[in-house]
C-alpha cells in the first residue's frame, strides 16, 4: 500500500509546481516488489527480489507539456527537478491538445470493491515458496529417460500507486500478484529438441493451482514428440484458449486512438460498421472482482466501465484518451483495455474438435507479424492435424497467412471455455478456410 508518507509527498509535489507556474499537473506515487525464483532440475537456478518506489510528474506550462519521473523521493530533491522541469518545459513547442480530463469523466470513488489485494502476501515465507518449485519439478524429474531440463518459476509481488492532480481527481491502487509455471525439454528425433510449458497465475495466493504443473508441462512436451510439416493447403482451423489471445492483439492494436490519428490501422473510419463476423461479440469489463486487471480507473484518473467494443461484428468503439480525443476531433473512450472476453458458444475445446472432419489445431505461435496498417498477417505456428474430430500428427515449422479481418470474417464457432487467470478471457475459435504454407 501507498504510505501516508508518499501521498504527502505527492499533495505537497502537485501544489508546490502549480506555485512555480504550472497550469496544470499531474502527480503518481509508485511503489511495489516483485521476487522471483527458479529451480532447475535438482538446485535453485535464480533468486531475485528487487523493490521500487517512484514519482511521475507531468507538468503542463504555457500551453506545452512534459512528462519526468524520479526515485528520489525528499523534498529538497524534487524542488530542484520540479523547478528544473517546469523550466525544461517552456523550451517545447506548444500543442493546444495537451490537457487534463473533464472533471466530469474523473472516477469519484473510493477504490474499495474489486478485491484484488492478497494481505496474505508477507505471511507466506521463502521455504514455501522453495518447496512448491522444487515439488513441480520433481513431478516429472527422472520420469522419463528423454527429458533434457525440467524448470520451475514461482514469482509474487505487489504494485500501488497513488495518483492526484490539479483537475480533482485523487485516486489510489493495490494488486498483488502469485505465478507458477514449469518448463520441460525432450529428446526428439534427430536434431529436435521439443519444449512445452504450463503455469498458473492468480491474485491470491489460496487460488494459484500448486500441483500438477510441472506434470502438465510434461504432457504437453510430450505430444510433441514427432513434428513434422504437411503440405499446405487450405484447413480449418481451431486455435486453443492459450494461443486466441495472440490473434485478438492486432485487432485490438489497430483500435488505439494513437493508430488511428497516425493513420497506422487498417480500422480508420469503421465505427458503425460491420467487420468481422457477427458471431464475435468483444466485450471490456474492468469490474469484475478478484481479476487481475479490473480498475476503476485508468492512469488519467478516468473512470472506467464496461463496454461492448465489437457487438455481433460491429465496432462500436476505439480507445481513445483525452490527447488524441482532442487531436482527432472525438469523444474520448478510455486509454486501454482492461479485462477482455467474448460472448461465449456452448461447447468447449474437446467438443468443437469432435465436429471437424480435417483440421489444425493451433497451440502456439512462433514468431511472425502482422502489418497494423493492411491487417495483413503471417505468423509460424505449431500445433496438431485433426482428422475425424481426432488429433493425429503433431505439426510444426508451418505458417498462416492471410488478413485479419477476413480470417475474423470466417468464425465458425466460438467456444466456452476461456482461461479465467488472464486480462484476455479468451475461449477457443474455429476459423473455416485459413492459408497453411508446409512442405
Amino acid at each position: 500500500m501507498i504510505t501516508q508518507e508518499f501521498k504527502n509527498l505527492a499533495q505537497w509535489a502537485l501544489k508546490y509546481a502549480l506555485d512555480k507556474g504550472c497550469s496544470d499537473a499531474r502527480i503518481a506515487v509508485y511503489s511495489g516488489y516483485d521476487n522471483s525464483f527458479e529451480y532447475r532440475d535438482t538446485q535453485l537456478d535464480r533468486l531475485e527480489q528487487s523493490s521500487e518506489s517512484s514519482m511521475s510528474i507531468q507538468l503542463y506550462v504555457d500551453g506545452r507539456f512534459a512528462s519526468f519521473s524520479t526515485n528520489r523521493m525528499e523534498k529538497k530533491e524534487l524542488e530542484k527537478f520540479i523547478s528544473n522541469g517546469i523550466e525544461t518545459t517552456r523550451y517545447l513547442a506548444k500543442d493546444e491538445f495537451r490537457k487534463l480530463p473533464d472533471p466530469s469523466r474523473l472516477y469519484k470513488g473510493n477504490g474499495k470493491g474489486l478485491d484484488i489485494y492478497d494481505e496474505s502476501i508477507e505471511k507466506i515465507s521463502v521455504d514455501d515458496k522453495l518447496a512448491l518449485i522444487k515439488s513441480n519439478v520433481n513431478e516429472v524429474y527422472k520420469t522419463d529417460e528423454r527429458l533434457i531440463s525440467v524448470s520451475s518459476d514461482y514469482s509474487d509481488g505487489t504494485s500501488n500507486s497513488y495518483i492526484i492532480a490539479s483537475n480533482g481527481f485523487e485516486g489510489e491502487t493495490a494488486t498483488t500478484y502469485f505465478s507458477l509455471f514449469a518448463g520441460v525439454s525432450m529428446k526428439g528425433e534427430g536434431d529436435a529438441r521439443p519444449q512445452g510449458s504450463w503455469y498458473d497465475s492468480n491474485v491470491f495466493w489460496k487460488d494459484l493451482q500448486k500441483t500438477e504443473i510441472g506434470k502438465t508441462a510434461y504432457d504437453r512436451t510430450l505430444r510433441k514428440l514427432g513434428q513434422e510439416k504437411i503440405e499446405s493447403g487450405v484447413y480449418k482451423m481451431i486455435v486453443d484458449n492459450l494461443s486466441s489471445p495472440r490473434l485478438l492483439s492486432p485487432l485490438l492494436s489497430a483500435l488505439y486512438g494513437s493508430a488511428i490519428q497516425q493513420k497506422s490501422s487498417f480500422l480508420i473510419d469503421k465505427l458503425g460498421e460491420k467487420i468481422v463476423s457477427d458471431k464475435l461479440t468483444v466485450i471490456d469489463d474492468p469490474h469484475i472482482k478478484n481479476a487481475r486487471g479490473a480498475r476503476w480507473f485508468d492512469s488519467e484518473g478516468v473512470a472506467t466501465k464496461k463496454y461492448n467494443v465489437i457487438e455481433k461484428g460491429v465496432l462500436n468503439m476505439y480507445y481513445i484518451d483525452t490527447y488524441y480525443g482532442g487531436k482527432l476531433n472525438m469523444e474520448p473512450t478510455i486509454q486501454s483495455p482492461s479485462i477482455l472476453s467474448l460472448q461465449l458458444g456452448d461447447k468447449n475445446f474437446d467438443q468443437l474438435m469432435a465436429d471437424l472432419d480435417k483440421a489444425i489445431w493451433v497451440t502456439g505461435f512462433n514468431g511472425g507479424n502482422s502489418n497494423n496498417t493492411t491487417g495483413d498477417f503471417s505468423f509460424g505456428i505449431e500445433g496438431f492435424l485433426i482428422e475425424n474430430g481426432k488429433a493425429v500428427k503433431p505439426l510444426n515449422e508451418m505458417n498462416i497467412t492471410g488478413n485479419l479481418l477476413t480470417l475474423w470474417k470466417n468464425i465458425l464457432e466460438i467456444g466456452n471455455d476461456p482461461r479465467m487467470i488472464s486480462t484476455m478471457r479468451i475461449p477457443s475459435i474455429v476459423f473455416d478456410a485459413v492459408n497453411f504454407s508446409g512442405k
